[in-house]
């Protein structure tokens, strides 16, 4: 069996990839993909918790907490996506600095 310190290591790393596309990135679609990374992260997170909790037992809440961050993380994306495309629509660019004036 894998040990658990390498799922940590790794969800670690994709949360990390996540934090650093959302400081770095302006275009608001690069954003909410490190967004999805995070979140991605955090369920691997939950997943790997609920398999070492207790091994044995059929008890799957890790898993199905990971399904309502992806249930949640949908709905959001198809939020955002919309907001991201209206913005294209008014200012015809994507970039995120421009949402900070969202005067018409």
């Amino acid at each position: 069996m894998v040990p658990m310190e390498n799922y940590l290591v790794l969800s670690g790393i994709i949360f990390s990839l996540g934090v650093y596309g959302v400081l770095a990135r302006r275009n608001a679609v690069l954003v909410l993909m490190s967004v999805e990374l995070m979140l991605n992260a955090v369920s691997l997170n939950f997943v790997a918790f609920s398999a070492y909790r207790i091994p044995s037992s059929a008890d799957a809440t890790g898993i199905i907490f990971a399904v309502f961050v992806i249930a949640v993380a949908a709905a959001e994306v198809g939020l955002a996506l919309a907001i991201v495309i209206r913005l294209f629509r008014n200012r015809s660019t994507a970039n995120v600095d421009e949402a900070a004036t969202m005067r018409w």
